[in-house]
């Protein structure tokens, strides 16, 4: 490691290797074998609730298959909450389905129960059918307001399926994120709590619906001796080699849990104190994060250093994406973007190797998306102009942090 501070970054326990080796010395690398079983069996242990686990190859393909596994088809539409990931929506219209994009509560920043509550009421009232499935996130680790929005999943008869990628070890009331929807999403990807280098689960309500996704994620194959398919099927299936890096993971997912959470009680200690800048926490006694991503507010009248020029110059490369390929913006802005003391922040930041990133951008306001039907409260927008993500991985030590805090002191004007 050099001397960049970085947001969020896996870390290997030691313990993967035992059963990648294993794995080769058996030549099971394919997608099946005994570490894809085994860390099914722990995941299914470390969410209890007797839920059923399939290991595949990302979040986004848990979600596309729990979508399928719902009857989600052309045409439906599919309640979804605005204040997330893009990969949290476009599984919706991998199956032709209608996102409707519902704005966030101010307390936990996930979706608003009263207004999905109204939202639904209206799209019944406009298209004379109920939506098929409410997608709700848990925002950066924090758990959803649960009691709120399983009354209103209750209330219409409409099942849930929990985003829960961020929020491997998050709780609420004392019950694992991942454990109340219908269905419900992992990722185990580069950046998550724990990883298997890329993939994601499906958490199933039964044996049944467990080998159902299981079906549809192997090319939906008939038992024949030859390739017999009645379905659209899908290859995605996690194999045993990364299997076996998500079982050594597990050995230590408590500790890197615990991680989270001290890198976050660092944070809020130290920064409080500071004018203008407000780190989000736990809403009450229910919610326990797992804080995957510790997040600061900056008042709109914050003075930061340089903001004054924040935007005078085009982003040329991913803002703390991952590989893969990024084409250019057409202009420097867009009609909805950070005010200018929060990317004063995220680049005076940077010039000192220190790793930060906006919020998510509000799905009701991405191009791909507006077309589609919303319901705002302007939470969702409020939250992105004002909000930055700061280093909280388990690479960050407390020495680390103080650099972050000293270099946020150091660049609000007085």
């Amino acid at each position: 490691m050099d001397n960049r501070i970085l947001l969020r970054m896996c870390k290997m326990s030691g313990y993967e290797m035992q059963y990648i080796n294993e794995a080769f010395a058996d030549e099971w690398v394919v997608p099946l074998g005994p570490n894809v079983t085994g860390f099914e069996k722990e995941l299914e242990a470390f969410l209890g609730d007797d839920k059923h686990v399939v290991a595949l190859s990302s979040g986004t393909a848990a979600l596309h298959l729990g979508l399928l596994c719902l009857g989600v088809e052309e045409g439906d539409e599919v309640m979804v909450q605005s204040m997330t990931f893009s990969a949290s929506v476009n599984p919706v219209r991998y199956v032709g389905a209608i996102p409707v994009t519902v704005d966030s509560e101010s307390s936990s920043w996930n979706i608003d129960p009263e207004l999905l509550d109204a939202a639904i009421s209206d799209r019944i009232e406009k298209t004379g059918k109920k939506p098929k499935a409410i997608v709700a996130v848990c925002l950066y680790g924090m758990p959803v307001d649960y009691d709120r929005v399983m009354a209103v999943a209750e209330k219409w008869d409409i099942p849930v399926l929990e985003d829960a990628a961020e929020a491997f070890g998050s709780s609420y009331r004392g019950r694992r994120c991942g454990s109340f929807g219908r269905f419900a999403a992992l990722s185990f990807n580069g950046n998550k709590m724990i990883t298997t280098s890329g993939g994601g689960a499906l958490v199933c309500p039964d044996k049944a619906s467990a080998r159902k996704a299981m079906y549809l994620a192997t090319q939906a194959r008939l038992g024949y001796a030859y390739y017999q398919h009645e379905d659209v099927g899908y290859n995605y299936r996690m194999s045993n080699i990364c299997a076996g890096i998500g079982r050594g993971q597990m050995k230590v997912a408590e500790e890197y849990i615990a991680h989270h959470r001290h890198r976050h009680a660092y944070y809020r200690e130290h920064l409080k104190g500071i004018p203008g800048i407000t780190l989000h926490c736990n809403p009450d006694e229910r919610f326990d994060s797992n804080f995957w991503l510790s997040t600061i507010l900056l008042d709109e009248r914050l003075k930061v250093k340089g903001q004054d020029k924040a935007y005078s110059t085009a982003i040329t490369s991913t803002v703390g994406g991952a590989g893969g390929v990024t084409e250019r913006g057409d202009s420097v802005h867009t009609d909805c973007e950070p005010n200018p003391n929060v990317e004063a922040m995220r680049l005076g930041l940077a010039e000192d190797g220190i790793e930060s990133r906006p919020l998510w951008k509000p799905m009701h306001t991405q191009p791909v998306f507006r077309k589609y039907p919303s319901y705002v409260n302007g939470v969702s927008e409020s939250l992105f102009h004002r909000g930055l993500c700061i280093p909280s991985g388990p690479y960050v030590t407390d020495k680390d942090a103080d650099r972050v805090i000293e270099r946020i002191k150091s660049l609000i004007e007085d």
